[in-house]
């Protein structure tokens, strides 16, 4: 029989067992679903008002100039 070394063996039960694991993983609900988008949904509004403000303030210092 072929003697392994203790880190080739701990990596393949490694990958074995992440590989098992990511099987196991359960699917998204709606309600999940729905909180995503609205999170994303709420990032992109964020992202705008911060545009906005940023417009703003351009607008405010061309007015001082």
């Amino acid at each position: 029989m072929m003697k392994l070394d203790k880190p080739i063996v701990l990596g393949i039960a490694l990958a074995l067992s992440m590989a098992l694991l990511s099987a196991c993983q359960k699917q998204e609900g709606p309600a999940e679903k729905a909180g995503k988008e609205l999170d994303k949904a709420m990032d992109q509004a964020g992202q705008q008002i911060e545009k906005a403000g940023e417009k703003i303030q351009d607008t405010a210092n061309d007015a001082k100039k």
